[in-house]
C-alpha cells in the first residue's frame, strides 16, 4: 500500500487520507451507500468498464473544456454536486468548496442540510450558487428558504425528487449515526473523537458553530443529528408528483433543474414539467440500493428526451477520464459529490484545489488521445 506521507495524486489517495482524518461515523457517513452497497459500487465500476478509444495524428495542440451551462459561462463540465453535512468533514466546509469551485471555473451546489447557510456561502462567494431543494411538507417553509436563496444571489435550483423516503444505510445504523447506540455504544462512539485530533481541534472545535444553517431557525429544537433525522421523517413530503413543480415554479423564476431521475418516462415527465436540465442519479448509490448505476442510464435517458433538456450525470465520476465517457455517453455535464467532500477533509482547501487541477488535467490528456480538441468533438464513437 503506498505511503500516505506522499502527495495525493488521485480522487483514491483523498479517499484514504479522509478515513484517517475523520472519526468512522463521519468518515462512513460520507462514504457509505444504501443496504448491501451494490448500486454506490456499480457507480464506479460501470465506468470502469467502459473503454476509450485512441486516436493518433490529429491536431490537438489546443484542448478546450470550456462550455456554456444554463447560462454560465464553466471552464470545465462539473459541478460541485450538494453534500448535506460538509462542514462536518471540514472546517466550514461549503464555504471552502464554494472558493475552490469559483477558482475552478465550475458552481457550486449547496444543499439544503448544509452546515454553512445560504448568508454565509454567499459572504464568501463572488458570483452566484446553486441551491438544492427537498420538498417539505410546510410549503411555507419552502417559500421562506427559497426567498432566502434569491437574496443570497442564486439562480439555480436544483430540486432533488429522490429523497421521498429516507434509505436504509447500514453503516450509519452500526456506528450510531441513525441512533439506537447502547450506554456503553455511545461512550465508545465518544472516545472515537480524540483519536482524531486534527480533526477535533481543526473541525469540532474551530469549525464551530455545528448546526443545520439552513434550518436553525425552523428546527430549534434539534440538538443532534438523531433529532433532525426524526424532523427529517416528520417534514420530507412522500406525496410530492409532478403536479408540485408547477407551484415551485409558480415561486421561483431561475433556472430549475431535477435531480434523481433514472428513467426514460421520468426525464420525459421531467421535461414536461418545465426542467431546465435534469440530473441523472440514484443518490450516490444512497436510497434504492439494486438500481442500474448512472453511467448506465444516461444514454437511454439522453435516447428518450432528445435535446429537449440539458442532462447532467451524477455518481461514481472519480477523475478527469470518467467526465469525458460521461459525455461520450450523453451528458452535457457531470457532478462529483464524495470525491470534494473527502479532498477538503483530507487538506482543506488547498487538497480541493488540486484535485479540481487533476480532474481538468485528466480530461485534457483523454481529450487529446481520443482525438478529441473540444467538448463537441467527444462522441460515443
Amino acid at each position: 500500500m503506498p505511503s500516505l506521507n506522499l502527495v495525493p495524486a488521485s480522487t483514491s489517495d483523498y479517499r484514504r487520507l479522509a478515513e484517517k482524518r475523520l472519526p468512522r461515523n463521519l468518515f462512513d457517513y460520507i462514504d457509505g451507500g444504501a443496504y448491501g452497497e451494490k448500486t454506490l459500487n456499480a457507480n464506479v465500476a460501470d465506468f470502469e468498464k467502459i473503454q476509450m478509444q485512441q486516436c493518433v495524428m490529429r491536431d490537438v495542440s489546443n484542448i478546450d473544456t470550456e462550455l456554456k451551462l444554463l447560462g454560465e459561462d464553466l471552464a470545465l463540465p462539473l459541478a460541485l454536486a450538494p453534500i448535506g453535512l460538509a462542514g462536518m468533514m471540514a472546517r466550514r466546509a461549503e464555504v471552502q468548496a464554494v472558493r475552490a469551485a469559483e477558482k475552478a471555473g465550475i458552481p457550486f451546489c449547496l444543499s439544503t442540510v448544509s452546515i454553512c447557510s445560504l448568508e454565509e456561502v454567499a459572504a464568501a462567494a463572488t458570483k452566484p450558487f446553486w441551491f438544492q431543494l427537498y420538498m417539505m411538507r410546510d410549503r411555507g417553509y419552502v417559500k421562506d428558504l427559497l426567498s432566502r436563496a434569491k437574496a443570497a444571489g442564486c439562480k439555480t435550483l436544483v430540486f432533488t425528487v429522490d429523497l421521498a423516503v429516507v434509505g436504509a444505510r447500514y453503516r450509519d445504523v452500526r456506528n450510531g449515526m441513525a441512533g439506537g447506540l447502547s450506554g456503553l455504544g455511545k461512550l465508545r462512539a465518544a472516545l472515537e473523537y480524540p483519536t482524531h485530533p486534527g480533526w477535533l481541534v481543526d473541525v469540532a472545535i474551530k469549525g464551530k458553530p455545528h448546526t443545520f444553517g439552513n434550518l436553525a431557525d425552523f428546527v430549534p429544537s434539534a440538538k443532534s443529528l438523531v433529532d433532525f433525522k426524526a424532523w427529517v421523517d416528520a417534514q420530507f413530503d412522500p406525496s410530492c408528483t409532478w403536479q408540485d413543480i408547477e407551484w415551485l415554479r409558480s415561486i421561483w423564476d431561475g433556472n430549475l433543474i431535477i435531480k434523481g431521475i433514472l428513467n426514460s418516462e421520468d426525464a420525459q415527465d421531467a421535461v414536461a414539467a418545465g426542467a431546465d436540465a435534469l440530473v441523472v442519479s440514484n443518490h450516490g448509490g444512497r436510497q434504492l440500493d439494486g438500481v442500474s448505476s448512472t453511467i448506465k442510464m444516461t444514454p437511454r435517458i439522453r435516447d428518450a428526451v432528445g435535446n429537449k433538456t440539458t442532462i447532467i450525470m451524477d455518481g461514481g465520476v472519480r477523475n478527469g477520464q470518467d467526465i469525458v465517457k460521461a459525455l461520450a455517453n450523453g451528458a452535457h455535464s457531470v457532478m462529483i459529490g464524495r470525491p470534494w467532500v473527502w479532498a477538503l477533509a483530507a487538506l482543506g482547501e488547498a487538497g480541493l484545489d488540486a484535485l479540481l487541477r487533476t480532474f481538468k488535467a485528466e480530461m485534457d490528456v483523454s481529450m487529446a488521445l481520443t482525438g478529441a480538441p473540444t467538448l463537441a468533438d467527444i462522441s460515443d464513437d
